[in-house]
């Protein structure tokens, strides 16, 4: 499955309560994803929460991208990306 990096940039303060409804409101975009055959890795939030830069596996850019309208999120670039182990040759 392709994996991509796709970047994020939010006009208000990305704010996911540690508690149950934030957790909540995860689960429904994982289950969301699902349905497009895409799954959310990791995503990394910019010190000042305004940009994330989230890790996919998914069939192709479009499934990532009509998840994203589905969860109502926006996207700023989606780029295909690759391993690269800096320790592979050891």
């Amino acid at each position: 499955m392709p994996r991509y990096i796709v970047e994020r940039t939010f006009d208000a303060e990305l704010a996911i309560p540690r508690s149950t409804d934030g957790a909540e409101q995860c689960l429904a975009v994982v289950h969301r994803n699902e349905r497009e055959g895409v799954t959310w890795v990791q995503s990394y939030v910019s010190d000042d929460r305004h940009k994330t830069f989230c890790v996919y596996d998914g069939p192709d850019p479009e499934a990532i991208r009509r998840s994203s309208t589905g969860n109502d999120l926006p996207i700023d670039r989606i780029t295909q990306v690759r391993v690269l182990d800096p320790y592979f040759h050891f």
